[in-house]
């Protein structure tokens, strides 16, 4: 398999961890060949695929996203900068969203410890009634909004 790269060179390339590259290959984001001697031999461009998956994760985006977004390119096919203004484009407002979320949890959290009870289960201000328990265990301050008070 010449002009093929080693997992080791992938990730030195790429600067994905070999396990994050077993990872990706296991959930089919990227592929390999196997040698005789059962080695992963990756085409190089499965470099800008890795490129485009740790990009996306940068921004946030989940591997479910990620997967639907390779999924959405014809078979095999290595993301274009076309592609990636198109994809980009369509989690533009998701994005958005996901900031004003992170501005809210800076601008309360501080606040919110500021003030001394270091509750976020009884703070009057911030989760009166404890509004957040409907939503389940788990933390759920960047998950959207607060659902109406009981």
């Amino acid at each position: 398999m010449p002009n093929r790269l080693t997992i080791g060179e992938l990730a030195a390339r790429s600067g994905a961890a070999t396990s994050a590259l077993r990872f990706y290959e296991e959930r089919g984001l990227i592929s390999s060949e196997r040698t005789t001697g059962n080695q992963r031999r990756y085409r190089r461009d499965q470099l800008r695929r890795v490129a485009f998956i740790r990009t996306a994760q940068q921004v946030g985006l989940s591997l479910a996203e990620i997967t639907a977004a390779l999924d959405s390119l014809p078979e095999d096919r290595t993301p274009t900068k076309a592609d990636w203004a198109r994809l980009s484009g369509q989690w533009r407002s998701r994005l958005d969203d996901q900031i004003e979320r992170l501005i809210e949890l800076r601008d309360t959290l501080t606040g919110c410890i500021g003030c001394g009870c270091l509750s976020l289960k009884s703070c009057a201000l911030y989760n009166a009634d404890d509004r957040k328990a409907a939503l389940g265990p788990g933390a759920h301050w960047t998950d959207g909004p607060v659902p109406p008070s009981r």
